[in-house]
C-alpha cells in the first residue's frame, strides 16, 4: 500500500476547537443539521451506510441484523439520561472492551467527556437524525458526524448499550468510533490506551503491576488526581484464557477502568483500596473488600458515603491494592497533554510533535539488529536544555505511535512491531551514517519492540542533545508514524533531514593535448568508427555504442540505456547546440561516466553488481548530490525494483537527470539573481 512522505518538521499539539469536520461532503455537522431540517428529512451518512459493511469486512452477520433509530427501539430516546456516567456502558457481542473501558475512564472527566460527546445534543424537537463526536487522531482532532440508525436484534441493541435502555449516547459514540476505524468489525481486539488516546490527545504509559515502582500507589493517586484516564487488565497464557473467570470473579484478557484510589479507616489503621469496574456492568471481584464482603461492616456509614460504597452488580467494585497487585498484570495510563487539562491543574506537559513515514528501499530501515540499513531511518534531534525543578537530569516521555493501522484491517494490514532508540548527539549536523552507529552504543531505547499502536517510555537523561531514531524491527515495512515528546519542562526538537545541495565539479572544457596518450587514440578511434564522415554521435549512435560497452563493463549489472536517456545525454553535454556529440564533448562525458561507474562499484558493498537503494543517499552525495527524504524517496520509487536494488543503467538515469535538472535550476537562479540586481540598481 502507497505511504506517501510526511515531513517530520515538530509541530504544535493540536487543539479540539479546531476539529475538522471528515464528511464526503465537506458539510459539517451544523450544515447538514439545517439543511436536514429544511428539507423535513431524517440524516442518512452515505460515508457510513446502514448495510452488512460497515458491520463486518471479513464475514456475514452471523444472525440478521436491523438497522433502526431510537426512536424505532423505544418511545421516549433520550441523548442522555441523568448524566453520563459509567454505569451507561455495558458491552453487547463484539470484542470492545478495551474501548468501553476507556469510555467509562472518559465519563470521570466532565470537561474531557464533554469534548469528545458533545452535549447540546438530544431528541428534542429540533431532531433531525444526526448527532457528531470528536476524535483526536495523529495530532488532529475530528468532528465524525453519523446518523443514529444502530444494528438490532429482535428489537435490541446488538452492541454496546446503556443499563438504562432508553439512553443513547453511549452506542452512538461507539458508533461514531467504528466509523472512524471502518467497521464495528475493525474495533475487535485492542489496547484500552488506544482509545484513552483518541478521546484526549493524551499520552500513555504501561505498567507491569508485578515490576510496578514502590509507589505505584501515589502514581496512580497522581494520575486519577491529574484527570489522567486508567485502565487495568489479566494477562492470559493462551487464546484459550481468554475472558476466562478467576474463583474470584475476575475475567482474563478483559479490559477494565480504575476509577478511584482511597485509604479507608479500618479497625484502627488506614487500608489502601482501588476501585475497579468491568464494562459488562456485572461480574466482579468476590474476595476482600468486594460489595458483600464483611470488611464493609467495621466502616462507618460515613465513610462508606464517602467511598460511595454500594453493594449493587453494577461491574463496579473495591478491592484492597495489595490484592489488586496479585491478581491483576498491566495498567495503562493515559496522561492528558496540556489543552485536556483544567487550568487549575498543578502540572501541565509541554508537546513536540513529529509526523513521519517509513518507505521501502529509502527509510524503511529496521532496528539496529540491521546495521546496513539501520542508519537510514528518520532521525530526530532532541534539545534537552533546562533540568528539572530540583534536579540534575531532564524528564520526558517518548512516544512512537504508526498511523491507520486499524482501518487497514480490512486490507490485510496488522500493526508492526515498532520501537525507538535514542543516541548522544556527535554535534554535528545532517543525517548521520552507518559508520556512527556501528561504533557508537544507544543512551538510551524503548523498553522493547512490541506490536501495539503506540510504544512509550519514560526517561530521566542529563542535558544535553540525542539523536532519536524511530523504526519498525524489520526493515522494508512502510507505514505512517507520529512521534510526539512529551516533557517536564520545554524540550527543542528538530529533523535531521538534509538540506537539498548541489556540489558538483565545474563543466570541463577539454583543450586538446600536445601529443595523445595510447589511450586516447584507442578512444578517438572508436569515436571514427561510431561517429562516421561527420565527426559526430547521434542519440542513436550513442545508444548503440553505450550500451555496447557497459554491457561489458565488469562488476556491474545492466540492463539497456534507452534512446531517450542518450537524448537526455546530448542534451547534457552538448556545447554546441546541434544535437549532436562532437568527440571533446563525448570525451568529457565518457570521463564523467567512468567517474560515475567508480563510484557505483563503491557503494555496492555486497559485490552484486547491482547497489542496495539504502545505500543511493551515500552514492548520490559522493557524485555531489544532497537530498532530502521527500526526493530520496521519489527516486527510489522510480529507479529501485522490488529487491530494493538499482542497477547501473538506473543509477546513470538518475544521475543524468539531477545533473540536467540542476543545470536548469542554476540557469534559473542566475536568472533571478540578476533580475534582482536589475530591480535593485532601477
Amino acid at each position: 500500500m502507497p505511504y506517501l512522505y510526511q515531513d517530520s518538521k515538530p509541530r504544535p499539539a493540536a487543539h479540539p476547537g479546531a476539529a475538522r469536520a471528515t464528511h464526503s461532503s465537506g458539510k459539517g455537522y451544523e450544515e447538514l443539521k439545517r439543511e436536514c431540517l429544511r428539507r423535513g428529512v431524517l440524516f442518512e451518512d452515505s460515508d457510513f451506510p446502514a448495510c452488512n459493511s460497515s458491520l463486518f469486512f471479513s464475514e456475514n452477520p452471523p444472525i440478521p441484523f436491523v438497522w433502526k433509530r431510537p426512536g424505532d427501539i423505544v418511545k421516549d430516546p433520550k441523548f442522555i439520561l441523568g448524566g453520563a456516567t459509567r454505569t451507561d456502558i455495558c458491552q453487547g457481542d463484539l470484542g470492545d472492551c478495551w474501548l468501553l473501558a476507556a469510555i467509562a475512564s472518559l465519563t470521570l472527566n466532565e470537561k474531557t467527556l464533554a469534548r469528545v460527546v458533545p452535549l447540546d445534543q438530544n431528541f428534542g424537537p429540533d431532531y433531525a437524525g444526526i448527532f457528531h463526536f470528536q476524535f483526536w487522531q495523529h495530532n488532529e482532532w475530528l468532528d465524525v458526524v453519523i446518523d443514529d440508525r444502530l444494528p438490532t436484534f429482535k428489537g435490541r441493541l446488538i452492541f454496546l448499550h446503556s443499563a438504562e435502555l432508553n439512553e443513547f449516547w453511549s452506542a452512538l459514540l461507539e458508533k461514531a468510533y467504528a466509523k472512524l476505524n471502518g467497521s464495528y468489525e475493525s474495533l475487535k481486539g485492542g489496547s484500552t490506551i488506544e482509545a484513552m488516546e483518541d478521546f484526549t490527545g493524551g499520552i500513555g504509559e504501561m505498567y507491569n503491576v508485578k515490576a510496578a515502582p514502590d509507589n505505584f500507589y501515589e502514581i496512580l493517586e497522581k494520575a486519577l488526581k491529574r484527570c489522567s484516564m486508567v485502565g487495568c487488565s489479566i494477562d492470559t497464557s493462551s487464546a484459550a484464557e481468554s475472558e476466562a473467570r478467576t474463583p474470584f470473579g475476575l475475567v482474563k484478557g478483559h479490559a477494565y477502568s480504575v476509577t478511584g484510589v482511597e485509604e479507608v479507616s479500618y479497625r484502627g489503621r488506614q487500608v489502601q483500596l482501588i476501585r475497579i469496574r468491568n464494562p459488562w456492568g456485572q461480574v466482579e471481584w468476590n474476595g476482600p473488600w468486594s460489595d458483600n464482603s464483611p470488611e464493609w461492616r467495621s466502616v462507618s456509614p460515613s465513610e462508606q458515603r464517602r467511598l460511595s460504597q454500594a453493594a449493587r452488580d453494577d461491574g463496579e467494585f473495591w478491592m484492597k491494592f495489595e490484592d489488586f497487585k496479585v491478581q491483576f498484570d498491566k495498567v495503562e495510563i493515559c496522561n492528558l497533554t496540556p489543552d485536556a487539562l483544567e487550568d487549575s491543574t498543578a502540572h501541565k506537559w509541554e508537546v513536540t510533535i513529529h509526523q513521519g513515514s517509513w518507505i521501502r528501499g529509502a527509510t524503511a530501515g529496521g532496528c539496529r539488529n540491521f546495521l546496513e540499513t539501520f542508519w537510514t531511518n528518520p532521525q530526530i534531534k532532541l534539545h534537552l536544555t533546562e533540568k528539572d525543578d530540583g534536579q540534575d537530569d531532564c524528564t520526558f516521555i517518548a512516544a512512537l505511535m504508526q498511523k491507520g493501522r486499524r482501518k487497514l484491517k480490512k486490507l490485510g494490514a496488522e500493526m508492526l512491531t515498532i520501537g525507538y532508540s535514542i543516541y548522544e548527539s556527535p554535534g554535528r549536523d545532517g543525517h548521520l551514517g552507518k559508520d556512527f552507529f556501528r561504533y557508537h552504543p544507544s543512551k538510551a531505547r524503548s523498553k522493547t519492540y512490541i506490536n501495539l499502536r503506540e510504544v512509550s517510555h519514560r526517561f530521566k537523561l542529563p542535558p544535553g542533545d540525542y539523536i532519536l531514531i524511530p523504526t519498525t524491527f524489520e526493515p522494508h515495512q512502510e507505514a505512517d508514524f507520529c512521534l510526539r515528546i512529551f516533557s517536564e519542562k520545554k524540550a527543542i526538537t528538530e529533523d535531521l533531514d538534509e538540506n537539498v545541495a548541489i556540489d558538483l565539479p565545474e563543466p570541463l572544457h577539454p583543450t586538446p593535448s600536445p601529443q595523445e596518450t595510447e589511450e586516447e587514440k584507442q578512444f578517438r578511434a572508436l569515436f571514427e568508427q561510431i561517429s562516421g564522415k561527420d565527426m559526430e554521435i547521434s542519440a542513436e549512435e550513442l545508444e548503440y555504442v553505450l550500451n555496447a560497452v557497459l554491457k561489458k563493463t565488469k562488476n556491474i549489472k545492466f540492463k539497456n540505456l534507452s534512446l531517450i536517456s542518450c537524448r537526455n545525454i546530448i542534451s547534457l553535454m552538448d556545447t554546441s547546440g546541434n544535437g549532436k556529440l562532437e568527440f571533446s564533448e563525448f570525451k568529457v562525458f565518457w570521463e564523467k561516466m567512468k567517474k560515475w561507474i567508480s563510484i557505483f562499484l563503491q557503494f555496492d558493498f555486497d559485490k552484486s553488481g547491482s547497489m542496495s537503494s539504502y545505500e543511493l543517499r551515500g552514492a548520490l552525495k559522493a557524485a555531489g548530490y544532497q537530498l532530502n527524504n521527500y526526493l530520496l524517496q521519489l527516486i527510489v520509487l522510480r529507479y529501485s525494483d522490488e529487491q530494493f536494488q538499482i542497477e547501473f543503467d538506473d543509477f546513470l538515469n538518475c544521475l543524468i537527470r539531477l545533473e540536467n535538472a540542476s543545470r536548469v535550476f542554476q540557469a534559473l537562479s542566475a536568472k533571478n539573481k540578476e533580475f534582482i540586481n536589475l530591480n535593485i540598481g532601477e
